[in-house]
């Protein structure tokens, strides 16, 4: 009895990261770079609907009751999913499409063992199919990984994936230009992809959706916070001194830029990058600091204080 209440449990979270398999290979067929590439993903996407069916219809036949709210999560967890790894570069969202891949597989083997200890052959031969496919997949998204180290990519990267690898790019370069540039480019792009991400997740899970809006947001202030810490690790990157900033020993001063707090993040970093005056960029840090404290802004007003400071 003990193995088939875990065996339901696994096979409840096998349906359910197999949905997700199902989403990311069609997200993945609009990167696509061939005719050959999109026919293979979308076969890739039929035959998970296909497992996932099957692994539905074991459920009925092993009298598990019916979960109408996991399938739920998990497409809202395949939104946030799809939001979060646009803040990847294109290799990294496919080591995470690998790493999908091998957790469905090592489940389908441990499904395999527990279907052998409750004597259960049916599941014994579904988890071998599962196990057989997704080894395939695995080879397969191994070879488009190979491929594009050798520079012969199989997918194009989305526009904010492009963003996000100059933005890595930069970060492992000496180069300061290049991620003062690319880091105000990714915090301006990255907000409005999110907020669309947030608003389809609405319609289409409502209060559990809202759960994913808060998720999403979480983790644009982690990227944003990301940011924040590679400009204080980059050297001479520090924090700009302002104690000779205005307003520093006296009471505070209207900032430069009026309304700044009210303006939206993407709109604020924009401001920011207008600015040629180093005590005016330190006197607007200050200011954001003490009022809004928005990440992302205060990265970008780190970053423009050091550029205008040379």
């Amino acid at each position: 009895m003990t193995e088939t209440a875990t065996l339901i449990t696994q096979l409840r979270v096998l349906a359910q990261l197999t949905r997700t398999e199902a989403q990311v290979a069609r997200l993945r067929v609009t990167q696509a770079n061939t005719d050959d590439v999109r026919d293979d993903l979308r076969q890739n996407a039929a035959d998970a609907d296909v497992r996932a069916a099957r692994i539905v219809g074991t459920l009925n036949d092993l009298g598990a009751l019916p979960d109408p709210v996991t399938p739920l999560i998990g497409r809202v967890a395949t939104l946030v999913r799809g939001a979060v790894e646009q803040t990847q570069p294109l290799d990294e969202a496919l080591l995470g499409d690998l790493a999908l891949e091998h957790q469905l597989r090592d489940r389908a083997r441990y499904v395999a063992a527990l279907a052998e200890a409750a004597d259960l052959p049916a599941v014994q031969a579904l988890a071998a199919d599962l196990e057989a496919a997704h080894t395939e997949t695995v080879h397969w998204l191994t070879r488009v990984l190979t491929d594009l180290a050798g520079g012969h990519a199989a997918l194009n990267a989305s526009p904010l994936q492009q963003v996000a690898a100059q933005v890595t790019r930069a970060a492992n370069s000496p180069a300061r230009p290049a991620l003062d540039a690319a880091a105000a480019t990714v915090s301006h792009t990255l907000s409005h992809a999110v907020d669309r991400t947030a608003g389809t997740v609405t319609d289409a899970a409502g209060q559990v959706a809202d759960t994913a809006v808060s998720a999403v947001s979480t983790g644009r202030d982690v990227a944003a916070r990301t940011v924040d810490q590679v400009t204080r690790l980059l050297p001479g990157t520090e924090a700009p001194d302002t104690d000779d900033a205005p307003g520093s020993d006296t009471e505070p001063v209207a900032p430069p830029i009026s309304g700044f707090a009210d303006l939206p993040p993407h709109v604020a970093v924009a401001a920011l990058r207008a600015l040629d005056n180093f005590r005016d960029v330190a006197a607007m840090l200050e200011f954001e600091q003490s009022h809004g404290n928005r990440p992302g802004v205060v990265a970008a007003a780190r970053l423009r204080a050091t550029a205008v400071r040379r």
